[in-house]
Order: C-alpha cells, then sequence, then structure tokens
C-alpha cells in the first residue's frame, strides 16, 4: 500500500466520522466565545487578547479528536494489517498525522480568521496570525499524531494525552502569539516565524519516528 492510498483511506474514514471535525470546530468557536463573557467587550482589551485566545482555543481544538486517531485502528485490529503493508510504521505515523491535519488543522485554521475578527483583532494583523497558525497546526497535529501512539493501549490514556501534548505545544504558542504581538507594536514578526518554521523542521522528522516506534510497540 502506497502512503497515497493509506492517505485516501484515512480521510474516507474521517468523512464516516465527520461528526469529531463539526465538535472540534464547535469547540473552537464556542471557547473564543466565553472569553468576551470573562474579560468584557472593550475592543481594546480584546484585540490585545486576541492572539493568545485564538492559539489557546485552536490547541486545545485540536486535541479532541486525537483519543480515536490509532484507538480505532488498535481496537478492531486494523492497526496490525497497517503495519503488514509494506510501510515503514514512520510512514504510517506520518499519514494519520497529514490525515488529522486536513481534517481537524485546516478546518481550525480557516475558522481562525472570522473568529480573531470577532474578537477585535485588527484586520492587518490578521496575515501574520494565520501565518504563524500555518506551520502552527501542522506542528499540533505531529506533536498530537506522537503522544497519541504513545499512549496506545494504557490505561486512562485520554486523561494522559493532553498531559503530554500540552506542555510539548508551548513553544508553538509562544512563538505564534508573539508573531502577533510583535507586528501589533511596529516590530518585525519575521523572527518568531522563523521560530516556528524551526520548530516544524524539527518535528517533521521526529514525531512520526517515535510515533512509528510507539505503535510498533503498543502492536507486540
Amino acid at each position: 500500500m502506497s502512503m497515497l492510498a493509506l492517505l485516501a483511506r484515512e480521510l474516507r474514514l474521517s468523512l464516516r466520522h465527520g461528526t469529531d471535525t463539526v465538535a472540534a470546530l464547535l469547540f473552537f468557536l464556542v471557547a473564543a466565545a466565553l472569553f468576551p463573557l470573562a474579560i468584557g467587550p472593550a475592543p481594546e482589551t480584546l484585540g490585545r487578547l486576541a492572539p493568545g485566545i485564538v492559539w489557546v482555543c485552536a490547541l486545545l481544538a485540536a486535541l479532541l479528536p486525537l483519543e480515536r486517531l490509532f484507538g480505532a485502528d488498535y481496537e478492531d485490529g486494523s492497526l496490525d494489517q497497517l503495519l503488514l503493508c509494506g510501510l515503514p510504521a514512520g510512514a504510517v505515523a506520518a499519514v494519520k498525522a497529514a490525515a488529522h491535519w486536513l481534517v481537524t488543522g485546516l478546518p481550525l485554521l480557516l475558522a481562525a480568521a472570522p473568529i480573531a475578527l470577532m474578537l477585535r483583532l485588527k484586520a492587518e494583523l490578521l496575515p501574520v496570525l494565520l501565518a504563524g497558525l500555518l506551520p502552527g497546526t501542522l506542528v499540533l497535529s505531529l506533536l498530537g499524531t506522537a503522544g497519541a501512539a504513545i499512549v496506545l493501549g494504557a490505561r486512562r490514556g485520554g486523561v494522559l494525552l493532553p498531559l503530554l501534548v500540552l506542555p510539548l505545544a508551548m513553544p508553538v504558542l509562544i512563538f505564534g502569539a508573539g508573531a502577533v504581538e510583535a507586528a501589533a507594536t511596529g516590530l518585525s514578526p519575521r523572527p518568531h516565524l522563523l521560530l516556528l518554521a524551526a520548530v516544524m523542521a524539527l518535528a517533521l522528522p521526529l514525531c512520526p519516528l517515535a510515533a512509528g516506534a510507539a505503535i510498533r510497540a503498543a502492536a507486540e
């Protein structure tokens, strides 16, 4: 089986469970809408906090579908078949991460623009926010895939998964929100965006390898 065929399989399965994507988007919207109720509707305050709100809500929303990423295949025995399809375990994990980004990360990225404007983010800062979210959501998918593989088969894996992924995602959150903050104060967001790109370059090879080793250990 080729990686494209495996990706097509993952996307078909995701379409059958489209409620996962809808739930992530609804969580993103509802969580972001709670902040104005808590901190007040002042446009200046909301606009200043909007980048951090969007990043935190996107991070938490991306965690929602992760438990099913390997769990369903592990429970019905499909994971063993995937490991015997001729692809390395790391490649299987990379395809899982790509599918998670396409069905969760990409919709969250598209939803971020109207939510940021709803939170009174200045329109000229929106390209910087989206430029950070593009690599940022990909890194979240990679980290989430590795975390989901590590807790596969563990008791209370759904509880352990956020505790494992959230600390690792903190640099992404800091650099992403920092890029918008720098642009808002007249500084260049380029250093923060380059740091995000560096984190992505590091996560691209390492996370699938770690996830592949974890799913192979869980299947044995």
